[in-house]
């Protein structure tokens, strides 16, 4: 039976604050960089080039959810979050998108990244937790199907709006 020393206290303490200043520092940073951008008038360019696109609202939402997916492989869902939501929902209000919808397709979009290669949160969890000499690439195989299966899920979303807004 493990004791709870002080010693543990302070350590398990020490990483809690490291983790919360670098979450703090991430949204530090995307704040800023969401008022530089804001300020610059670089939202324009952006609202500008996505309502000049062909196929209006759906090139806007396939577009986003791709760049989304692709940008989950590489950072975490609090960046992305914090970075794109931002840009991308002006354009979502001038191509009279419901936001609620929207939010749940982004939702589940960030959810992939969660699974996805080589960045995952749940792929170094589950590295953590699996027996030695378990490799790495054998669990970003076995996370294959659940990404296809989010996927999935996230088309249904796009078809079938009226059923998940509902809730």
């Amino acid at each position: 039976m493990a004791v709870l020393a002080l010693k543990t206290i302070f350590n398990v303490s020490k990483e809690s604050v490291k983790v919360s200043s670098m979450i703090f520092a991430v949204l530090i940073g995307a704040t800023a960089f969401s008022m530089v951008f804001s300020y610059s008038g670089s939202e324009y360019y952006v609202e500008e080039f996505f309502l000049d696109l062909p196929g209006e609202k759906w090139m806007f939402i396939v577009l986003v959810m791709v760049a989304i997916l692709i940008l989950g492989f590489f950072i975490d869902f609090i960046e992305i979050a914090f970075l794109v939501v931002p840009i991308i929902t002006p354009v979502a209000i001038a191509l009279d998108i419901d936001l609620i919808w929207f939010a749940i397709l982004i939702s589940m979009n960030l959810q992939t990244s969660f699974l996805s290669p080589p960045f995952g949160f749940s792929l170094f969890y589950l590295k953590g937790v699996a027996p030695k000499g378990f490799k790495t690439t054998t669990i970003y195989k076995g996370v294959v199907p659940f990404i296809a299966l989010q996927v999935i899920v996230l088309g249904l979303i796009v078809a079938f709006p009226d059923i998940f807004i509902q809730f």
